[in-house]
């Protein structure tokens, strides 16, 4: 799948967006971005709630992550992109559980839960709708950033050692997780214990994420158990 090509091959003319009377250039900035981003479009195009979904896509084709039949956590799931995708690879004799603090519409498929993964509680509740291990733990949580960069990168590692620490409590041996960190954000203490749990453990920055964005993925696959 090319989204920067349509079905005539030819790349479509740019939207401009004009900056309306008491809209911030921020927004007006943001929406031109939407507007001319092939992502978008074709997520729109294939059903997909997000742009998002095509990040999943590519890092399961290169590393063959969702396989037929696995049951999978999706942390940070709304507004449901990546949880769609992955009703669509493990398959009906497959399950899927979907996470978030934001409220999120049903997925076919899957099972959704309402619920902050950082409070005290989650981590029972999570475990008691799983049933039993995971094949993969997926997690495209980001923490709300602050503006300052040290508090932020403080935040955003945080959450991803949280999510490593609960993804070896639920996987099952020969199982994968996949987070979403920035650059920078799995140094360290993370790094290293993802090392020694995983038998293989790499970054990787799909094309759909934006060039811009500092967002990497970090993929641990042969949990050890």
């Amino acid at each position: 799948m090319n989204p920067r090509r349509g079905g005539s091959g030819r790349r479509g003319a740019a939207v401009r967006v004009r900056t309306a009377k008491g809209r911030p250039v921020s927004s007006t900035l943001w929406l031109r971005r939407q507007l001319n981003d092939p992502y978008v479009a074709e997520a729109k195009r294939q059903g997909y709630r997000s742009r998002a979904a095509f990040k999943l896509i590519e890092l399961d084709e290169r590393f063959d992550l969702l396989k037929s039949g696995a049951s999978v956590l999706d942390l940070g799931a709304a507004p449901g992109g990546w949880t769609q995708v992955a009703v669509e690879r493990v398959g009906p004799k497959g399950k899927v559980l979907g996470v978030d603090i934001l409220p999120m519409d049903a997925v076919p498929g899957a099972e959704v839960m309402q619920l902050d993964f950082m409070a005290d509680e989650a981590p029972a509740r999570i475990e008691a709708a799983l049933g039993g291990p995971v094949d993969i733990v997926l997690s495209d949580m980001a923490a709300p950033t602050t503006g300052h960069k040290a508090t932020d990168h403080l935040r955003i590692v945080a959450m991803a050692e949280t999510a490593a620490d609960f993804a070896m409590k639920v996987l099952k041996p020969g199982g994968a997780f996949l987070c979403k960190v920035f650059q920078g954000g799995t140094e360290g203490e993370l790094l290293t214990q993802l090392k020694q749990r995983f038998a293989k453990v790499v970054h990787a920055k799909p094309k759909a994420s934006r060039a811009e964005s500092a967002e990497l993925y970090v993929v641990a696959t042969g949990y050890k158990g």
